[in-house]
């Protein structure tokens, strides 16, 4: 139903923002096109970390975005539904609902549906997308490529440092609080529900996933156990686990640490593997 309603929206811009949700009941969510010249061009949804309640919109939206376009991949920073500030300083989400899972979860799935919908006004290859998520947003690109249905599912997710578990001593807090609200964030039912490790379908797309064990924010085991449930259902992947870097460094040249940083490299390579496997 969502889809046929994607494809009834008049034409899209081929870059700056757009809104996935026009023409629909839903609220205005925004996505910012980083197109490259061509046409059947890659391309990747990008969505910045921030603890389900803010949005890293530079570090790992627009300045990731930038470094995909000098690769030739078209970039799509989405601007997801979090629970932003006021629910962060005040609890009222015990009493109204506010932003909360699934709504992520849902913008995701229409971006996905949006671009493929519109690929020829952007110049890319439908078959072609995958969802890179930082922190958070991390977890987000994950939940698409473990809970959305298969036609639904991004072709590859790349996590960088990524939230993963929402239960036991590892869970990030923040974000567990941001995506489930005051009043369930100590559901253990919702909790397992969202927790990837627990989640990882045979039939997942292939994963890139880097951190590091210095991370002050998001346990380093976070990762580990995504890793381990991957390994456990045969998905294709590469883990890579760096010493230093800590966390929230995306794309930059200058945060995080040189080790960290050859994350970028390491994408490329995995990706233009994957490609040849084509």
């Amino acid at each position: 139903m969502l889809l046929a309603a994607c494809l009834c929206l008049p034409p899209c811009r081929a870059s700056g923002q757009v809104n996935i949700w026009e023409g629909t009941h839903q609220k205005k969510v925004e996505m910012k096109a980083y197109a490259v010249a061509g046409q059947g061009n890659p391309a990747v949804v990008v969505c910045p970390g921030g603890s389900y309640f803010w949005h890293d919109m530079k570090g790992e939206g627009a300045e990731v975005a930038q470094w995909l376009n000098g690769h030739g991949i078209a970039a799509f920073v989405l601007h997801y539904r979090t629970a932003y500030v006021p629910a962060f300083v005040t609890h009222f989400r015990e009493v109204f609902r506010g932003n909360r899972y699934p709504d992520p979860l849902d913008d995701l799935r229409q971006a996905l549906r949006w671009l493929r919908a519109h690929a020829d006004a952007y110049g890319i290859d439908p078959g072609d997308i995958g969802v890179m998520g930082f922190s958070a947003g991390g977890h987000l690109a994950m939940l698409g490529a473990e809970l959305l249905e298969r036609e639904d599912r991004p072709r590859y997710v790349a996590a960088l440092y990524p939230v993963v578990t929402l239960s036991g001593p590892y869970a990030h807090k923040r974000s567990r609080r941001a995506l489930l609200g005051d009043d369930l964030q100590h559901d253990r039912r919702m909790q397992d529900s969202l927790s990837l490790e627990r989640h990882v379908p045979a039939d997942c797309p292939p994963v890139f996933l880097a951190n590091c064990l210095d991370d002050p924010v998001v346990h380093y085991r976070n990762a580990e156990l995504l890793d381990s449930a991957l390994t456990a259902q045969r998905v294709p992947h590469l883990y890579i686990q760096y010493r230093t870097g800590g966390h929230g460094f995306g794309a930059s040249e200058k945060k995080g640490s040189e080790e960290a940083r050859t994350w970028k490299d390491a994408f490329l390579r995995w990706l233009h593997a994957l490609n040849k496997e084509k």
